[in-house]
């Protein structure tokens, strides 16, 4: 075979799966359109009729912004008055002395609850961190506790919550598999070292292996604190107290703007503790760089849609 015959098969080779990458890429669009296009039937979108609905979108949309309307684009100082005096009415942000008002205010009751379900959580995530590790129960039975956190991490914490308030549960799941993973990857030599001069199991476990992981495991704490005071606000919804349930109950008195200053307090809430721990983990772990302000604030609807279903 001469060269030009060898290029112009490889030519004709290189057609030849291009057409196939092109007509497997356009079947691939067309199942995918059919996918959507029957689970947008499965959801009912094509009778909902959303032309008819969307003036009282619209509506809705200018209670939630009254600031915005009717002087649009010029700010009506009355609107950002109206999100103060719910605040203040409600005492979301601070219950003050005295009375039957609650001293830590409803944003008080929800950062509460994030930090009793960590503080909570955390010893039956670090004994099943440690027992789930195969550096210290042998294989299989340290998949007993593995098998423990992911059978309670399979399950959201809204699922949980028709239960019984979860925080802690979720803990042990989440932060107990955190735990493990850290076990794995520690160094042999502290270990190694320890076995010669005669440490039993305990002193190893102790002095040999959670001495390697001390600063790892204070961030991911701290992370799941994070990850628990966002599920606080969700567990609200369906009854847990705090701002979630001013939420839902301002939600079903179709109360717009109160639900919006409700929705400010939490960004304010969740944002101020992920800044104040993200600061402390980047100051734990080399190369963990915290998050500016703008990324928090962008990243904020889709860590509160992770963490009601973590």
């Amino acid at each position: 075979m001469s060269h030009d015959d060898t290029v112009r098969d490889r030519y004709k080779a290189i057609v030849l799966a291009r057409r196939v990458r092109a007509l497997v890429f356009g079947v691939g669009l067309v199942v995918l359109a059919v996918l959507f296009y029957y689970a947008l039937i499965s959801v009912g979108f094509f009778e909902a009729n959303i032309p008819t609905y969307l003036p009282n979108f619209l509506n809705a949309l200018r209670d939630f912004f009254p600031f915005l309307a009717p002087t649009f684009p010029f700010i009506d100082p009355t609107g950002v008055v109206a999100y103060w005096t719910f605040i203040t009415e409600q005492n979301l942000i601070w219950g003050g002395f005295g009375g039957d008002t609650p001293l830590l205010g409803e944003a008080g009751i929800t950062l509460a609850m994030g930090f009793a379900g960590t503080v909570m959580g955390f010893p039956l995530a670090l004994l099943f961190g440690v027992l789930g590790s195969g550096r210290v129960t042998p294989f299989p039975f340290n998949f007993i506790f593995r098998g423990l956190m992911s059978s309670i991490r399979a399950i959201p914490a809204l699922v949980w919550g028709l239960i019984y308030i979860p925080i802690a549960t979720d803990t042990v799941g989440n932060l107990g598999r955190l735990f493990t993973d850290e076990l794995e990857e520690i160094e042999d030599g502290p270990i190694e070292a320890m076995e010669t001069t005669g440490a039993n199991k305990p002193q190893l476990i102790t002095f040999g292996m959670l001495s390697q992981v001390t600063t790892p495991f204070i961030a991911w704490t701290l992370y799941i604190f994070e990850i628990n005071v966002r599920i606080a606000v969700s567990l609200g919804i369906i009854g847990g107290g705090g701002l979630g349930q001013v939420l839902s109950v301002q939600q079903g008195l179709f109360r717009f703007t109160n639900m919006m200053a409700t929705i400010l307090v939490i960004l304010v809430l969740i944002i101020s503790v992920e800044i104040v721990s993200q600061r402390i983990r980047s100051a734990l772990r080399e190369g963990d760089e915290a998050q500016g302000l703008v990324a928090l604030l962008l990243g904020f609807p889709q860590r509160m849609a992770e963490a009601a279903l973590k």
